[in-house]
């Protein structure tokens, strides 16, 4: 059973989250006990609604499971001519490390060439949302964008470059504040220098 939860603030911004209330129930009881074993009273008045607090949380930051990436990019095709470089960059992206289950967050930089096929710009961000909200590594997230639009469109090519902090070597660990990791995978025409060359190029510049 799928609940929501609608929320409006002072300007009127509706948000509604959607939750499986059965499973919120069952992760709420685990938690429970983990503030326990730590050492903490779960009865405790600051903590009586954290179990149920932070089993939303988790529902929310993973949501992306219940995403079709495909889907998503298929929801907004268009046939189109056009066969010049589409890039779109600055795309935030937050998710939870599987080695940990501490957030890494950073930004996606996602190219491609059409070869008959475009889609709507934000249905690219979408991708990497759907993707981000799962227990993920970064190596297999920028695996995983790339590789939904190229087998989904069928472009020249595709490249995606992801930086990101990882709070595992920030806040435990090696303890690095100020470390950030960059991931990058190609396919088709950017597998070329002077391809990947412009496309490194274009991310880096400010055109505004």
């Amino acid at each position: 059973m799928k609940f929501s939860l609608n929320s409006r603030d002072n300007e009127g911004y509706s948000k509604v989250e959607v939750y499986h209330e059965e499973n919120i129930l069952k992760m709420a009881g685990h938690y429970r006990e983990i503030i326990n074993l730590i050492g903490e009273d779960p009865e405790r008045d600051g903590l009586l609604r954290t179990p149920v607090r932070v089993a939303k949380a988790m529902q929310f930051l993973t949501q992306g499971y219940n995403m079709d990436p495909e889907e998503i990019l298929k929801s907004a095709m268009f046939k189109e001519d056009y066969r010049q470089m589409v890039i779109v960059k600055d795309i935030e992206l937050y998710s939870l490390c599987e080695h940990h289950m501490l957030p890494f967050f950073g930004k996606a930089y996602v190219a491609y060439i059409p070869n008959g096929y475009i889609t709507g710009l934000s249905k690219i961000a979408r991708v990497v949302e759907a993707y981000s909200r799962r227990l993920q590594v970064q190596e297999r997230l920028t695996m995983q964008i790339k590789d939904c639009i190229q087998k989904t469109l069928n472009p020249l090519g595709v490249a995606v470059v992801i930086e990101a902090k990882h709070m595992c070597m920030s806040m435990r660990g090696i303890e690095k504040q100020n470390s950030v990791t960059t991931t990058s995978d190609f396919t088709g025409a950017f597998q070329k220098e002077a391809t990947r060359l412009e496309f490194i190029r274009l991310i880096s510049s400010d055109l505004s």
